[in-house]
């Protein structure tokens, strides 16, 4: 499966809990833990789909001693907040850290790293307060955000080409 085919599918199944999700009219306390809950899957939607387009780039484009080292070291990435996205992106080409500088900026900056850091909070079981509206907007920055990682590394065009 393409790295754009993992991200559809992955974006499938978030997309069905989020339908699953409690309405406006339920319990509030209902309406947060699921809200907490949704936090923790876009944030590990956006890790999973970013590792799925940069190792299916390797595979694509590397020998399979090179996109075995890539796997290898992007089962150590976690958290992909703003900085280690442009970094990671960086890695392989210094042009797609400058052009993710250049998009993780504003609202789509803010919402990916207030994303992580509160899922990190409510790992660490901090108290925190989120909606179910909040956490869709996050989700919807996380799929402008990963939309532009999948036509940085492979553009539409040298996609249908292949």
């Amino acid at each position: 499966m393409t790295g754009r085919g993992e991200v559809s599918r992955l974006k499938r199944r978030l997309d069905a809990t989020f339908e699953r999700a409690p309405p406006p009219t339920a319990e509030i306390e209902l309406q947060s833990d699921f809200a907490r809950y949704l936090c923790v899957l876009v944030s590990g939607f956006l890790e999973n789909a970013i590792v799925a387009l940069v190792l299916d780039f390797a595979q694509r484009r590397s020998s399979t001693e090179i996109a075995a080292f890539v796997e290898r070291e992007l089962g150590y990435w976690t958290s992909p907040n703003s900085e280690k996205i442009c970094s990671l992106l960086g890695s392989f080409s210094p042009d797609w850290r400058k052009q993710s500088e250049l998009f993780l900026v504003d609202e789509r900056k803010e919402g990916v790293n207030s994303l992580v850091a509160l899922r990190h909070k409510i790992a660490h079981g901090e108290s925190v307060g989120t909606s179910l509206s909040q956490v869709k907007a996050y989700y919807a920055t996380v799929v402008r955000v990963l939309d532009f990682i999948a036509d940085l590394i492979e553009p539409l065009a040298v996609v249908r080409a292949s």
